[in-house]
C-alpha cells in the first residue's frame, strides 16, 4: 500500500524578541589547553542556539569537565529562555581575577548587554571579587553601558559562606551559591576534576535565563512566572537544599546570596529572592530595581541626547526659560517614561525642569526625572478564624 509518512522536527530555529532587555552576556573562565578552538583567536562568540554552540566546540561529551558544565549551563540558558541573545566569552583562568572580560564581552556587544553571568565554579568565594566585579560594572555604567551580573564562585561549605558580604554600592552584582541537586547539575558535580574539594557546577544557567526572560520590573522570585524546572535544590557544596537547618538558609537569604528553594504545596523550586549586594536598605537592593533604573536612563539618553547642542528661548524680560522651551524638553525626556508606564515597568512618574535656571551663564538645563517603581509582593499576612456568622 502506498505511505507517505512526514515526520515533524525540532529545527531550533533561534526565537526573537522585541526591544533589548534579554540582551545576556556569560564570562567562562577554564585552564588555557581547554579552551574550544573557535574561541582561542575570537574569545567572544554570539551564540544563539545550543546547536550553535556545539558547532562551536562546546559540547556534553567533551574531553574537559569545564566544556561539559558549559554545555549544561547554555543548555539550561535555552531551555528556560529560548529566545535569548547571548553574547558568550570564553577566557582562560588568570593568575589573579580582575574581571576585566565582562568589559570585553559588554564592547563586543556594543555596549547592549543588560545582564551578564560569570562562572569561576572552581576559584573559592571572595568578598573581593564582588568589590572588582561591582568595579567593573560601575565603569561601564560611566560608559553608557549599564548592566547586571550574575556572579557563580565555587562554594566550599554552604555553612562557611560569609554572612557580612553586602554593603553600600554593591548593587550591580548578585552572588550565586545554589545548583541542581539532580539531573546532569548533579552528575556533572559528582564528575569534577577534583573530588577532594569539588568545583560547584552553579545554576548560573538557569537564573541568567529567568533574568532574561523577566522584564526589567519582575522578580525572578515570582513563584507563578519563574519556576527554574530544578526539582531538586541544592548549593554549590553539594548540601541538598531539604537538609540545610531552615536558621541557616534564612542567614543566607539575610546575607544576600541568590539560591534554589522549594515551595510548600508548589511542584518543583524557585530562586529564595532577587538580591544584589548592596545594602537591604538600599533602593537598589533587588535587581529588578537596578534594572528598571538602567532602562529609563537608557531610554532617556537615547531621546535627550539629539538635543544636545539645541537652542533653548530665553524670556527677554525676565531671563527666564520660555514655557515653549521647558515644555518641549520634558516632554522628550518623557517619552521613554511613558513608553515604561505604558508596558507596566513603572507605576507612575514626573519630569520637572525649573525655568528660573540661568542657562544663558551656564549653558546647562538641569532636569529633574521621579519615578514611582512597581512594587513587588514579598510577603503576604492572612487572617483566617471561625466566626459565627459572616
Amino acid at each position: 500500500m502506498h505511505k507517505l509518512e512526514i515526520i515533524r522536527q525540532n529545527g531550533n530555529v533561534p526565537k526573537s524578541l522585541p526591544g533589548e532587555d534579554h540582551v545576556t552576556g556569560l564570562v567562562f573562565y577554564i585552564e588555557t589547553s581547554e579552551i574550544p578552538a573557535a574561541f582561542n583567536q575570537d574569545h567572544v562568540q554570539a551564540v544563539s542556539s545550543i546547536d550553535k554552540a556545539e558547532a562551536l566546540g562546546i559540547t556534553a561529551d567533551a574531553e574537559s569537565w569545564a566544556v561539559k558544565v558549559l554545555h549544561y549551563q547554555l543548555s539550561e540558558i535555552f531551555r528556560v529562555n529560548p529566545a535569548i541573545s547571548l553574547y558568550v566569552g570564553v577566557f582562560a583562568k588568570p593568575e589573579t581575577y580582575t574581571f576585566v572580560e565582562i568589559k570585553t564581552v559588554q564592547n563586543y556587544a556594543g555596549g547592549r548587554i543588560r545582564q551578564m553571568g560569570v562562572w569561576c565554579g572552581d576559584k573559592a568565594f571572595s568578598a573581593d571579587d564582588v568589590v572588582a566585579i561591582q568595579g567593573i560594572a560601575d565603569a561601564l555604567d560611566l560608559v553608557n553601558a549599564p548592566l547586571s551580573v550574575l556572579y557563580a564562585p565555587k562554594v566550599e561549605s554552604v555553612g562557611s559562606l560569609p554572612t557580612n558580604v553586602a554593603g553600600a554600592n554593591q548593587c550591580r552584582v548578585s552572588v550565586i551559591i545554589g545548583q541542581a541537586g539532580s539531573g546532569t547539575g548533579a552528575d556533572l558535580y559528582a564528575a569534577a576534576a577534583n573530588n577532594e574539594a569539588k568545583s560547584t557546577v552553579s545554576c548560573l544557567g538557569v537564573m541568567l535565563g529567568l533574568l532574561s526572560a523577566a522584564a526589567v520590573h519582575q522578580s525572578i522570585s515570582w513563584i507563578k512566572q519563574f519556576p527554574t524546572g530544578i526539582t531538586l535544590p541544592a548549593f554549590g557544596d553539594g548540601t541538598l537544599y531539604r537538609s540545610l537547618d531552615s536558621a541557616l538558609v534564612e542567614q543566607l537569604d539575610a546575607a544576600r546570596y541568590l539560591f534554589l528553594v522549594t515551595q510548600i504545596g508548589q511542584a518543583g523550586s524557585y530562586v529564595n529572592d532577587s538580591h544584589t549586594m548592596d545594602a537591604a536598605t538600599s533602593d537598589y537592593a533587588m535587581i529588578e530595581s537596578v534594572r528598571t533604573m538602567d532602562k529609563a536612563a537608557r531610554g532617556i539618553r537615547t531621546y535627550l541626547t539629539p538635543e544636545l547642542g539645541g537652542n533653548v528661548y530665553i524670556d527677554a524680560s525676565t531671563g527666564k526659560m520660555q514655557a515653549f522651551s521647558v515644555a518641549y524638553l520634558e516632554t522628550t525626556a518623557n517619552k521613554a517614561l511613558e513608553d515604561m508606564e505604558k508596558a507596566g515597568e513603572l507605576s507612575g512618574y514626573k519630569v520637572e525642569i525649573d525655568p528660573e535656571q540661568d542657562v544663558l551663564s551656564t549653558s546647562e538645563v538641569e532636569i529633574v526625572i521621579k519615578q514611582v517603581a512597581v512594587g513587588v509582593m514579598r510577603r503576604i499576612k492572612v487572617k483566617i478564624g471561625f466566626a459565627k456568622s459572616v
